[in-house]
C-alpha cells in the first residue's frame, strides 16, 4: 500500500540521503517545505510532489497524508513533530530529535498521546557493519557482550567563527549514544570523560562507560580528523569472541582458532577460524552501506502499523539522556582545565 507523505526540510542531506529512499518504500512525496521557497520548489519538481511551502503548519494541513517526515534542525524538529502529531499523522525525525531532553520528552509524551510512532534516525543501527555485529551477537554462540571500544571522528565544527561544541554534540556524539547501548544490550549506567582540546573547535573526548548489563567500554570522539579518513571503527568483545567494524563495512569476527604452524593438517575450520566480510562495490547493484534505505524501510513498516525494528522516539529520549549527562560531564572536565 502506498502512503503519502509530507516531506519538511529540502536541504542536501535530506534531497540526497532520505527522500531518495522514500520511493523505494512505497512512501509516494505528495508535498514538501522548506524556508528557502527555491529549495522547496526544487525538490518538488525532483520528488513529483503537488505542493511546495514555506511552513510546516501548511504543510501538515496538507489534504491526504498519511505521514510526515523531515531532516531540519532540533528546534524544528519538535515544533513540527508536535504539529503533526495533533493532526494524528505519524512521524519520520532526523537525529537529533530535539534540542535537549525536555523537548525530546515532550515529543513522546504526544506521541504516545496520539498512538502514532514517531521514528528517529539513528541510521548507525542500520549500517551494513554494525547490523551484521548486532545479528552476531543476537546468536548463543557469541554469549554476553563484555566490552565495547572504538572511535568516532569528524572534522572541526564551527558556527559564524565560533568553536559550537553544542553543534558536535548534538549532530555526532547523539549517535553513539544510540548506538553504543543498542550493541551492548543495555543502557548506559556509568558515565566518565576525559576532554583534550588541541585548539578552538579541535575537540577530543574520550567517553568511558558500564551499561546496566555490566558491558564496560570506552570510546574517542572528536572533531579532530578529516572526513576524507576513515572516522570510524568498532571492537566487540566477548568471552573468546570479537567483532572488529572498521568504517561500517569491514568485519572480522575472530572466535577461537588453533595455532597451525605446527599441524600439517591445518585447514580453515568454518566453526571457530575468522571470519571476514566486505562489500563488493563492484557489483551493479544499489546498496546504502550506511543505512538509510533500511532504516526508512522500517519507518515505513511502523507507519503502516506492521511490526517494525526502527528506534523510536523513546529511544531518542534514551540517547537524549545520555548525551545531557555526557555534555555535562564535559563541561566539568573544561571547569577543571581553566584552574
Amino acid at each position: 500500500m502506498t502512503l503519502n507523505i509530507g516531506w519538511i526540510g529540502c536541504g542536501r542531506h535530506a534531497t540526497q540521503m532520505l527522500m531518495p529512499q522514500l520511493a523505494r518504500n512505497d512512501l509516494r512525496i505528495a508535498a514538501v517545505c522548506d524556508l528557502d521557497d527555491k529549495a522547496a520548489a526544487r525538490a518538488a519538481s525532483q520528488y513529483g510532489a503537488e505542493a511546495a511551502y514555506g511552513n510546516f503548519h501548511d504543510l501538515v494541513n496538507h489534504k491526504g497524508l498519511d505521514a510526515v517526515g523531515m531532516a531540519v534542525g532540533p528546534e524544528a524538529h519538535h515544533d513540527a513533530a508536535l504539529a503533526a502529531l495533533a493532526r494524528g499523522l505519524p512521524v519520520f525525525i532526523e537525529k537529533p530529535p530535539a534540542k535537549d531532553l525536555a523537548s525530546a520528552r515532550e515529543i513522546a509524551a504526544a506521541a504516545d498521546k496520539a498512538g502514532k510512532p514517531v521514528v528517529v534516525g539513528f541510521m548507525k543501527r542500520y549500517s551494513t557493519g554494525n547490523r551484521i555485529a548486532r545479528n552476531i551477537l543476537a546468536s548463543e554462540a557469541f554469549g554476553p557482550v563484555m566490552g565495547l571500544s572504538g572511535y568516532y571522528m569528524n572534522e572541526p565544527a564551527y558556527f559564524s567563527g565560533k568553536p559550537d561544541y553544542s553543534s558536535f554534540y548534538l549532530h555526532h556524539c547523539v549517535h553513539y549514544m544510540d548506538l553504543l547501548p543498542w550493541l551492548a544490550g543495555a543502557p548506559f549506567a556509568d558515565l566518565s570523560v576525559r576532554v583534550n582540546v588541541s585548539a578552538p573547535g579541535h575537540i577530543l573526548v574520550h567517553l568511558g562507560f558500564e551499561c546496566e548489563n555490566g558491558a564496560i567500554g570506552s570510546v574517542a570522539m572528536g572533531t579532530t580528523q578529516s572526513r576524507g579518513n576513515p572516522t570510524e571503527s568498532l571492537t566487540i568483545m566477548g568471552d573468546h569472541r570479537r567483532i572488529e567494524i572498521q568504517n561500517i563495512i569491514h568485519v572480522k569476527y575472530f572466535r577461537h582458532p588453533p595455532f597451525k604452524a605446527d599441524d600439517r593438517n591445518a585447514t580453515l575450520d568454518p566453526e571457530v577460524d575468522t571470519l571476514c566480510w566486505e562489500p563488493n562495490f563492484t557489483a551493479a547493484a544499489n546498496e546504502d552501506h550506511k543505512g538509510y534505505a533500511a532504516l526508512i524501510a522500517d519507518a515505513a513498516a511502523a507507519f503502516r502499523g506492521e511490526p517494525s525494528a526502527a528506534p523510536q522516539i523513546h529511544d531518542g529520549v534514551q540517547a537524549m539522556a545520555s548525551l545531557e549527562r555526557t555534555t555535562a560531564l564535559i563541561e566539568q572536565e573544561f571547569k577543571k582545565q581553566k584552574k
